[in-house]
């Protein structure tokens, strides 16, 4: 019975370590986001009317494009919306979207740590059961050596 007990605590364990993994990944990805969007507010605090950038394509290619109007900016707001600020609210609009992502980094590493605490539990668990099989079986050997005259 404890054998099966430990297979389950097993694979509850590699579960929630993939769980973890995901999860950080995740943190990733929202970091990277966070980095895009300093980009994009460094840019907006650097570029005037008139200036020449790269505009990406796609597929890692880009285009020189000449900037025509500055004060017309347009945010992705998330869920597919986007909306078109003058440069000064659209760099609040990219500072309040990176508080999001902050505040979305917090509430994963939150249920990181919860997950990192659930695992420990259960190893504690299947530490305990390994050391009560292991008792069991040095009972088992000692009343196997006694014979029916000692």
């Amino acid at each position: 019975m404890s054998q099966q007990q430990l297979q389950q605590l097993s694979q509850e364990l590699q579960e929630i370590e993939e769980q973890i993994e995901t999860l950080q990944q995740n943190v990733e990805g929202v970091q990277q986001e966070q980095h895009d969007v300093d980009e994009a507010i460094e840019a907006l605090d650097t570029l005037e009317t008139g200036s020449t950038v790269q505009v990406p394509l796609g597929g890692g290619a880009y285009l020189r494009a000449t900037i025509e109007d500055i004060d017309e900016v347009i945010v992705d707001l998330g869920a597919d919306y986007a909306a078109e600020f003058e440069e000064g609210d659209a760099v609040d609009a990219l500072e309040n979207k990176k508080v999001r992502l902050g505040d979305r980094i917090d509430d994963i590493n939150e249920e990181i740590s919860e997950l990192q605490a659930e695992s420990q539990e259960l190893e504690q668990q299947a530490q305990q059961l390994q050391q009560q099989a292991m008792q069991q079986q040095m009972q088992q050997m000692g009343q196997q050596g006694q014979g029916p005259d000692e």
